[in-house]
């Protein structure tokens, strides 16, 4: 099993930056593939970002690519969500999620375990 804890969240002005740490608990944290996620109000949770075990091969929404980086320190057992040129659209509750596997899963159905969440505001 696997813990998961977000932060990094807040407030920040259009076109400003942001970087989400996700925290693991456990030794096996290189074993799985980890996804990020976001929720807005009334929305459905989608997907943001996901990265393989070893963090050589990463995939994005369209609507984030170019301007989010997803990446992962094994060593301390944490991935991150850098996220630059901000919009209003951005603002939602976001988690990361973890599954064990080689893959690089991109549903939300694909996911075993999930962080409490972190909100992002970004304010126009």
């Amino acid at each position: 099993q696997v813990q998961l804890v977000e932060s990094g969240g807040g407030l920040v002005q259009a076109g400003g930056s942001l970087r989400l740490s996700c925290a693991a608990s456990g030794r096996t944290f290189s074993s799985y593939a980890m996804g990020w996620f976001r929720q807005a109000p009334g929305q459905e949770r989608e997907f943001v970002a996901a990265i393989t075990r070893s963090g050589g091969s990463t995939y994005y929404a369209d609507s984030v690519k170019g301007r989010f980086t997803n990446s992962r320190d094994n060593a301390k057992n944490t991935v991150y969500l850098q996220m630059n040129s901000l919009k209003s659209e951005d603002t939602a509750v976001y988690y990361c999620a973890a599954r064990l596997t080689t893959g690089l899963p991109t549903t939300r159905w694909d996911y075993n375990y999930w962080g409490q969440g972190t909100q992002v505001t970004v304010s126009s």
